[in-house]
């Protein structure tokens, strides 16, 4: 089903309102990448929990030398995110229009079917 010019531009209206911010996920990498925060705001929220595990093990035992074997591989994990947010954030965007394409599809299928 191809879609009117006033719907494609009702979904780019609505993306604009809901899409994820370049500008909000590195100031949260920044401040909470140890933590995987980032991950959690871009909706990858196993692997912002895996890191948020590895920040609490390796945090809770650098005092026997085990956790820097944990903090050196998260540290490296947060550098690497750092030049894979642009990609993530583009992934999400596009999912997000593909879902609006969907529900705007499945309105019209919906308010078609009632007349």
């Amino acid at each position: 089903m191809s879609l009117t010019t006033e719907q494609q531009i009702l979904i780019e209206q609505r993306l604009q309102n809901e899409k994820k911010s370049t500008g909000v996920a590195y100031l949260i990498w920044f401040f909470l990448g140890g933590l995987g925060g980032h991950r959690f705001y871009l909706g990858r929220t196993s692997s912002g929990v895996v890191m948020l595990v590895l920040w609490l093990v390796g945090v809770a035992t650098a005092i026997i030398a085990v956790g820097f074997f944990l903090l050196i591989p998260l540290g490296i994990w947060v550098v690497v995110d750092a030049f894979l947010i642009p990609g993530m954030i583009e992934r999400v965007n596009a999912e997000k229009r593909k879902f609006l394409k969907l529900e705007l599809a499945g309105d019209l299928a919906i308010s078609q079917a009632s007349a």
